[in-house]
């Protein structure tokens, strides 16, 4: 996954639910040198009235956001990765 054009992630799940692997999956998957310049804002939810969530802020200010009760971290990878994809054609344009 590229995570270098991640500027903010935010992030809602419950480790014991369904959507507990790919969240963690997805937190585990950006790198330590990225943690330093990006926010990450997590939060583990103990209640079932607090749906769960994962929203992706990148450079150019658009956000992505995800369903992890629904959707496997391939999926959310995908999601994330056809952005920054975008986003590194852009960068090589104009360098």
């Amino acid at each position: 996954m590229i995570t270098k054009y991640f500027t903010k992630v935010v992030i809602r799940f419950n480790p014991l639910g369904k959507e507990g692997k790919a969240s963690r999956l997805f937190l585990s998957s950006i790198p330590p040198s990225l943690r330093g310049a990006c926010v990450i804002d997590h939060k583990v939810i103990t209640d079932n009235k607090t749906k769960p969530m994962l929203s992706v802020t990148f450079k150019d200010k658009q956000t992505l956001d995800a369903d992890p009760s629904t959707m496997t971290f391939g999926e959310i990878s995908a999601i994330m990765d056809r952005h920054s994809r975008a986003l590194q054609i852009k960068d090589s344009i104009q360098a």
